[in-house]
């Protein structure tokens, strides 16, 4: 579990909750049945209609890991490649048969190679593993855009709606006020949702999104290099470098 999601998102509802409560006495006058199923339900629904149904579903899932931190560490990653490249050049690109990796993805490559691929081989069809899963990434980061910019539409049409009924009902003054609170309310709710739960989760799976992506160049890269008979010294720089300073140095003394 990713803290910073939980305790950001738990803080957030809890810095709203805490103002409307100390400013109306209770949460009672921002609850709205009718706004919430237009803000909810129309986004619902209008959101469906922008992706096809397979790729809404799945989108669901993919907001769920906004929690769930990377669990590919680049450092582990590296030590890996580097023992994995000493037995080849030891013992020959077959002796990394059966030999266990930190990911899939890292299994697939290193596959490749005992299977005989080139240099180029591999890395064109790593690279293209590697296009499919940004195309699948983008096309859930699509559906939570669509959140984040129908939602707020949604809050304007039902306060627009709100508006007509209470311009309808003129002959009531104290109708008015009442009427007006409620037509707001769809503006808040999509303004809620919108920046409150979809902005934060979008940046944080695009923020993992990059963080994939630079681990399988990583990984690309220490299969190229033992492709090519490096030594295992030369590889863990050259891996190494992409590491921030900190981590270089752990790296180093390991």
């Amino acid at each position: 579990m990713d803290l910073a999601s939980l305790i950001g998102m738990l803080g957030a509802l809890g810095m709203i909750a805490g103002t409307m409560i100390s400013s109306a006495g209770s949460l009672g006058p921002f609850i709205d049945v009718p706004s919430t199923l237009i803000v909810i339900g129309g986004t619902f629904f209008a959101v469906m209609w922008t992706a096809p149904l397979p790729v809404f579903l799945g989108h669901f899932g993919a907001m769920s890991k906004a929690f769930l931190p990377p669990v590919k560490k680049m450092d582990d990653m590296i030590i890996r490649m580097v023992e994995l490249a000493a037995i080849a050049r030891k013992d020959g690109m077959m002796a990394l048969e059966g030999q266990e990796c930190t990911d899939p993805f890292f299994e697939g490559g290193l596959q490749l190679l005992v299977d005989g691929a080139d240099e180029p081989k591999l890395v064109k069809q790593l690279n293209a593993e590697v296009a499919a899963m940004k195309a699948r990434h983008e096309q859930m980061h699509g559906v939570i855009t669509a959140w984040i910019d129908i939602a707020p539409a949604m809050g304007m049409i039902g306060t627009l709606i709100g508006l007509v009924v209470m311009l309808g009902n003129m002959s009531d003054p104290k109708a008015i006020g009442p009427a007006m609170a409620v037509a707001l309310l769809t503006t808040l709710y999509g303004a809620f949702f919108a920046n409150v739960f979809f902005g934060p989760v979008k940046t944080k799976l695009e923020g993992y999104t990059t963080y994939e992506l630079n681990y399988r160049a990583l990984v690309i890269e220490g299969l190229r290099q033992i492709a090519r008979s490096e030594s295992p010294r030369n590889i863990q720089d050259v891996l190494a470098s992409s590491l921030p300073a900190k981590a270089r140095e752990g790296l180093a003394a390991a």
